[in-house]
């Protein structure tokens, strides 16, 4: 007979958290506000980006469990979700829409005690996961608007980490855009990792309605398109409020393209974002980027910034 422990452990499994580093994506949000306005950052603001990410993190494990509960019957067709809590029978449906509805309604309010503003925007980052995986929407089904929905959680966690110091402007909109497509590259060759994996058209589309229309050469078109439209949004963002961050461009495009690199490899770690700090090369071009455009947002080369400021000659 199992004892508390193990009859609780299929559950925590469930919250994935696992999966809670991906809410380091609010971080460039507080850089942001620091960037623009120093004096916004108080002890005050520190705490409440503390209880933020907490309820970011409830809120997120909601969908998790919500996610696992919607596609538990596809995911026992896949060589390793087949062994998640509900495919694999551990843990019992009554109980886990339970525990959705506890953590939901924890991190919501959790949320709007931060602020009113940080919880609409938690608020919706909820209702995005719900779009994404509820039917009849299910964006999760829709080859493409898969990709794109999903990754749009990057721009909110980015306008979360803003709104968490208390800082009641909106966020620049080229720098959410970028964060958008930087995010849909990601998912995009996760995407195609995942595909690569299984090998075959008609199993794939069973598995996720969404690769009923991917093919190797869509998935990777694609991965090009996200990648141009990030740079170009971010361009747009560096041309305006800090162009020493040009000098940074070289490592994130280094650091993109291994990742693209990781996503080519048999049973690609791509295909498992909360894997991915095992992969000691990665985390280190990762570091050395963020690493480089934190420092350039405050440090400042008035010769660079001369050089490559365009002029205009009047005749």
């Amino acid at each position: 007979m199992k004892n508390p422990t193990q009859r609780l452990m299929p559950y925590a499994r469930l919250a994935r958290p696992d999966n809670w580093f991906k809410n380091i994506f609010v971080l460039p949000g507080i850089i942001l506000v620091f960037f623009f306005d120093p004096a916004i950052i108080t002890p005050a603001a520190w705490l409440n980006v503390a209880l933020g990410l907490a309820a970011v993190c409830l809120i997120a494990s909601s969908y998790y469990v919500l996610n696992e509960i919607l596609d538990a019957q596809t995911d026992r067709r896949h060589p390793e979700k087949s062994g998640r809590p509900i495919p694999s029978g551990q843990a019992r449906l009554p109980a886990a829409w339970t525990e959705h509805a506890v953590l939901a309604v924890a991190g919501m309010g959790l949320a709007f005690w931060v602020n009113p503003r940080f919880g609409f925007v938690a608020f919706a980052l909820w209702i995005v996961a719900a779009l994404y995986n509820v039917p009849p929407v299910r964006l999760k089904d829709l080859s493409y608007g898969d990709v794109l929905s999903e990754a749009v959680n990057n721009s909110l966690r980015l306008a979360l980490g803003w709104y968490a110091t208390g800082c009641e402007l909106l966020p620049p909109l080229t720098a959410l855009l970028a964060y958008w497509m930087f995010g849909a590259f990601l998912m995009a060759v996760k995407r195609f990792a995942e595909y690569r994996r299984i090998g075959d058209a008609d199993a794939a589309a069973q598995y996720r309605k969404s690769f009923q229309h991917y093919t190797d050469e869509r998935l990777q078109e694609s991965i090009l398109f996200y990648a141009a439209l990030f740079g170009m949004f971010s361009g747009a963002f560096i041309a305006r409020y800090r162009i020493e961050l040009v000098l940074a461009t070289p490592l994130v495009a280094l650091a993109m393209a291994y990742y693209l690199h990781l996503g080519h490899k048999p049973n690609s770690p791509a295909q498992y974002p909360e894997r991915l700090w095992r992969q000691k090369k990665l985390m280190v071009l990762v570091a050395l980027a963020f690493g480089a455009c934190v420092a350039l947002f405050f440090i400042d080369i008035p010769a660079f910034r001369e050089l490559i400021t365009p002029t205009i000659i009047r005749r």
